[in-house]
C-alpha cells in the first residue's frame, strides 16, 4: 500500500514555515489523540502517521531529502523504514515534546492521559537513543552501490546487571519520597502544582543497591561494528536508517535506530546533477573542424562519441543513458553530457604553418573566424 504524503498528512504545503508544521502537528494530533478516540483503530493509525510525518518535516535535512526523493529517501533497499514499528520513535514522546513547555500545563497533560502514555510516574520502557554516522563514499561506490563495515560505539545492556541496573542480589523498590507516584504534589492557596520527584527522577523506583559496571544505569558503552548496504545511484547527503542498531532502550524498552549519513565525494572527471554526469573532452581542431569520433571515459567504461563536422567549442554533446541509476526507477540511468573544448596546438613546424596559411587562403575565412584567431595567437610561433 502506498504511504501518504506527509505534507498532506498534516494539511500543508510544501513552502509551509517550520512553525506552521509545528502548527499543523498540534492540530492534527490532537484530533487523534488515543485519549480523545478510545477504541478507535483508524485515530491510533492516524496519530501515529501524523507523528511520523512531524518527525520527518521538522528536520531540514530529513526534509530536503524528503522533498527531492519522496518515502524512497529513507527506505533504501529495505535497509530502513520510517514506520514507528520496531524501534521507531515513540508517537508519545513525539507528542510530549511538542507539548510540554506548550502552555497548556499540567491539566492539558492529564487530559491526554501523560500518566498512562508516558508522563514521568511509574517505571516505564524508554526506547533507546538514535545515533548518526557520517560515512564518505567515492562516486563509483554510489554508481555500483558497496556494502561498508563501519565501527562506532553505543550504549549497550550491562551483561552484569541484565541491564537492570541493580546489583546482584538487589532489586527496586518503590521510593518513599513520592510513594512511587514519581511525582510530587504541592498546593498553594487556590492552585495546585505538581513536579517532578528529584529522589527517583519520576521513575517512582529506587533500586536498592545499584550496579558497580554501569553505576546503576544499565547500561554500558561498548565498541560495535556492523555492515551497511549502499545502494546503487544514492546520492549525496542521503541518510540510511538501520533499525535497532542505536542505544539499548531502558526498562525492556526498544533500541534507538542508526542513521548512516552518506557523503559523496567529488571527483575529478564528473559532476553530478540529479541522475546526470557532466564532463569536458578536449577535441583535436582538426577534428572538430573535419568531424570524427573519439573515445570518452564513462562512470562504467568507455565509449565512442561522434564529432560532426564543424563542431564548435563549448558544444554539449548528450549521452543516453551513461549517467547515475536512478532510485525511484530501477533499471533507469540519467544521461552523460559531454562539454567539447578545441584542443589547439601550442606549437607548429614550419610546414604545418605554411599548409594552415595555404587552407586559409583557399577558404578566404573572414576576419574573426576560427583560422583568423588561430593565425594571431600562434603568427609568432
Amino acid at each position: 500500500m502506498r504511504k501518504a504524503d506527509y505534507y498532506d498528512i498534516l494539511g500543508v504545503s510544501k513552502g509551509a514555515s517550520d512553525e506552521d508544521i509545528k502548527k499543523a502537528y498540534r492540530r492534527m494530533a490532537v484530533k487523534y489523540h488515543p485519549d480523545k478516540n478510545p477504541g478507535d483503530k483508524v485515530a491510533e493509525e492516524k496519530f501515529k502517521e501524523v507523528a511520523e510525518a512531524y518527525e520527518v518535516l521538522k528536520d531540514s535535512d530529513k526534509r530536503a531529502a524528503y522533498d527531492r526523493y519522496g518515502h524512497n529517501a529513507f527506505e533504501y533497499g529495505g535497509a530502513q523504514s520510517s514506520g514507528w514499528g520496531s524501534g521507531g520513535r515513540d508517537p508519545f514522546d513525539v507528542f510530549r515534546d511538542v507539548f510540554s513547555g506548550s502552555g497548556f500545563g499540567s491539566g492539558f497533560d492529564d487530559f491526554f492521559g501523560f500518566g498512562s502514555h508516558g508522563r514521568s510516574g511509574k517505571s516505564e520502557r524508554q526506547a533507546g537513543n538514535d545515533l548518526r554516522y557520517n560515512l564518505k563514499i567515492t562516486l563509483e561506490e554510489a554508481f555500483h552501490g558497496v556494502e561498508k563495515t563501519i565501527k562506532y560505539s553505543k550504549h549497550v545492556a550491562c551483561n552484569k546487571c541484565g541491564g537492570s541496573g541493580a546489583a546482584p542480589g538487589s532489586k527496586k523498590v518503590t521510593c518513599k519520597t513520592c510513594g512511587g507516584t514519581g511525582i510530587l504534589s504541592m498546593r498553594q492557596g487556590f492552585f495546585s502544582m505538581q513536579q517532578t520527584c528529584p529522589d527517583c527522577h519520576g521513575a517512582g523506583t529506587k533500586i536498592e543497591n545499584p550496579c558497580h559496571n554501569c553505576r546503576g544505569t544499565g547500561l554500558v558503552m561498548e565498541p560495535c561494528t556492523t555492515k551497511v548496504k549502499i545502494p546503487a545511484g544514492i546520492f549525496d547527503g542521503a541518510s540510511l536508517r538501520m533499525k535497532g542498531m542505536g542505544e539499548a532502550g531502558t526498562n525492556g524498552g526498544p533500541s534507538g535506530d542508526l542513521y548512516v549519513a552518506i557523503y559523496v565525494a567529488e571527483d575529478k572527471r564528473f559532476e553530478r546533477h540529479e541522475e546526470d554526469l557532466y564532463c569536458t573532452q578536449k577535441v583535436a581542431f582538426t577534428t572538430a573542424a573535419l568531424g570524427g569520433e573519439i573515445e570518452i571515459e564513462t562512470i562504467d567504461g568507455q565509449a565512442n562519441l561522434k564529432i560532426p563536422a564543424g563542431t564548435q567549442s563549448e558544444t554539449m554533446f548528450r549521452i543516453k543513458g551513461q549517467g547515475m541509476p536512478n532510485l525511484n526507477r530501477p533499471g533507469s540511468r540519467g544521461n552523460q553530457y559531454v562539454k567539447v573544448t578545441i584542443d589547439v596546438p601550442t606549437k607548429l613546424s614550419r610546414e604545418q604553418k605554411e599548409k594552415l596559411q595555404e587552407f586559409e587562403k583557399l577558404c578566404n575565412v573572414k576576419s574573426g573566424g576560427f583560422f583568423q584567431r588561430f593565425k594571431e595567437k600562434f603568427e609568432s610561433l
